[in-house]
């Protein structure tokens, strides 16, 4: 049966398991099968936005316990499911119901019908939230670093900074315990009002020292971290909301964090000037060490 509503998930509470039931069953890309439930504790790939890769984890019917080898975002207009990359409308279509769709191997015996338990691994899920959480405070504390190369008036962040980390970012993937995040450094961000050349020219190495000092204050300070949401389904808003020292910052973030900035332990960022195509870039990238 293809769902008519989108999956509840409770992974955004930090939940690593769910006891719910099968939905549907479909083959998959490589002879494997997508199994949607009703509900899930698994955070899934978005093809969209793909910056936090899929958690790890089970499956278990009975007394059989499903590996699943990845996780997506899916769709279905009722006729069809869609997996990933091949959805054909933008989530939250009217119509549609956006899913969780669980990859499991193709010879697994799992049905429509048959009460499972999702299960997502600790270790990796908490390795990913301390690196995403690390990515959101980097792009806070690059964007006040960076405020002084702005000429005009632009776009603004969660605490009232150009935001240079919207406004130039080309990619964001959320590694354990950090983050790269890539910015084009291109005609249309100098159209804008920022200073591009001045980045490297004022020393990379001091705009790592700037963003990191910030975090760390931050994560000394104890700020606490937490996720607001307008609802219990995938395609429903949620947001990283985070108590920093110098006020309250709300980001739109489907993915998982830790509660608090100290958990991050000694945050570590280095910058690298490079090119792309002809263009300028500037990548970021976020260390975290956790205490263990």
């Amino acid at each position: 049966m293809l769902p008519s509503r989108d999956t509840l998930v409770t992974y955004p509470d930090g939940a690593l398991d769910a006891d719910t039931v099968v939905l549907h069953v479909a083959p998959a890309d490589d002879g494997r099968i997508a199994v949607v439930t009703e509900a899930t504790s698994f955070h899934p790939v978005d093809a969209a936005w793909p910056d936090q890769p899929a958690d790890t984890g089970t499956l278990t019917a009975g007394a059989v316990e499903l590996p699943v080898v990845d996780a997506v975002v899916a769709a279905t207009d009722g006729t069809e499911l869609f997996l990933g990359a091949d959805i054909p409308v933008r989530k939250g279509t009217e119509g549609w119901s956006f899913l969780v769709a669980h990859l499991v191997a193709g010879d697994a015996a799992i049905a429509e019908g048959d009460a499972v338990q999702v299960r997502a691994d600790a270790t990796a899920r908490r390795a990913l939230s301390i690196g995403h959480t690390a990515c959101h405070a980097a792009a806070l504390a690059l964007n006040a670093a960076l405020a002084g190369h702005w000429s005009k008036a632009a776009r603004e962040d969660a605490l009232g900074a150009p935001d240079f980390d919207g406004i130039a970012i080309a990619s964001s993937r959320i590694v354990p315990n950090g983050s790269v995040d890539v910015y084009r450094l291109n005609k249309s961000l100098r159209r804008a009002g920022f200073d591009t050349a001045s980045v490297v020219a004022d020393g990379l190495g001091e705009l790592a020292a700037s963003v990191t000092s910030t975090i760390a204050e931050w994560a000394a300070a104890g700020a606490t971290v937490r996720i607001d949401r307008d609802g219990d389904g995938l395609t429903d808003r949620r947001y990283w909301v985070a108590e920093l020292p110098v006020g309250t910052a709300s980001i739109a973030c489907g993915g998982t964090h830790v509660g608090s900035l100290a958990e991050l332990g000694d945050v570590r960022v280095e910058f690298e000037a490079g090119d792309d195509s002809g263009t300028p870039v500037l990548t970021m990238r976020t260390h975290a060490a956790p205490a263990r």
